[in-house]
């Protein structure tokens, strides 16, 4: 989605008055290092959104998470979800929504930190689920992501960036279930676990003895 569309997007659900907050957020998703974390990404992140809108408390709420969820990125710091989460409290302060609404925003954008909402958390299983979609793509899409992941990550010698990506694909084999939704645990389970498996195998291949 362009540039300009998606500004329109953020108008649509934010106010014409707040379209500068739009630009900036359109902006910060198109910076030169993002090779995954990028535009793109956020417009298949506010598609699902919408798909799954009927299971969440506020699919409004839920898409303003998806807006901020990566709005800061930067691979070299470990930060990121709160300084985003800070960024959307800052940013929805000078908008006319509700205080309860911004701390839900917020909430949202730090449970991105862990992607393992509560059972009764909707608006978190919306969330999550349209951000992890990804690791059910087809193998051709699935591995244009793991290469972009990796280009984010260029900075990282090989055996480190291994090592700790197989960390982060472990610990998503090993939650209960990836996605929350019923739509998308049935759309997407078997698949995104064939592919972290599959990943993980090829990681483990290029390890050292």
């Amino acid at each position: 989605m362009a540039s300009m569309d998606l500004v329109q997007r953020w108008v649509a659900l934010a106010g014409a008055e707040t379209r500068r907050l739009g630009a900036d957020l359109v902006a910060r998703y198109g910076e030169e290092h993002r090779r995954y974390h990028n535009r793109e990404h956020l417009t298949v992140v506010l598609d699902l959104v919408d798909e799954l809108a009927d299971h969440a408390a506020d699919a409004d709420a839920v898409r303003l998470g998806a807006w901020f969820h990566d709005a800061v990125y930067d691979p070299e710091r470990a930060d990121n979800e709160e300084l985003s989460a800070r960024l959307a409290e800052r940013m929805l302060t000078d908008t006319d929504l509700p205080p309860a609404m911004i701390a839900e925003v917020a909430r949202l954008v730090r449970l991105t930190i862990t992607h393992a909402p509560e059972p009764q958390d909707s608006n978190g299983q919306v969330l999550c689920d349209a951000d992890l979609a990804i690791l059910a793509a087809s193998p051709t899409d699935y591995a244009a992501y793991a290469s972009a992941v990796r280009e984010e990550y260029a900075f990282v010698p090989e055996e480190f960036f291994t090592t700790g990506r197989a960390e982060v694909l472990t610990s998503l084999l090993a939650l209960p279930v990836l996605f929350q939704t019923p739509a998308a645990r049935e759309r997407f389970e078997l698949k995104a676990r064939h592919n972290l498996e599959t990943e993980l195998t090829l990681l483990r291949a290029q390890s050292p003895p």
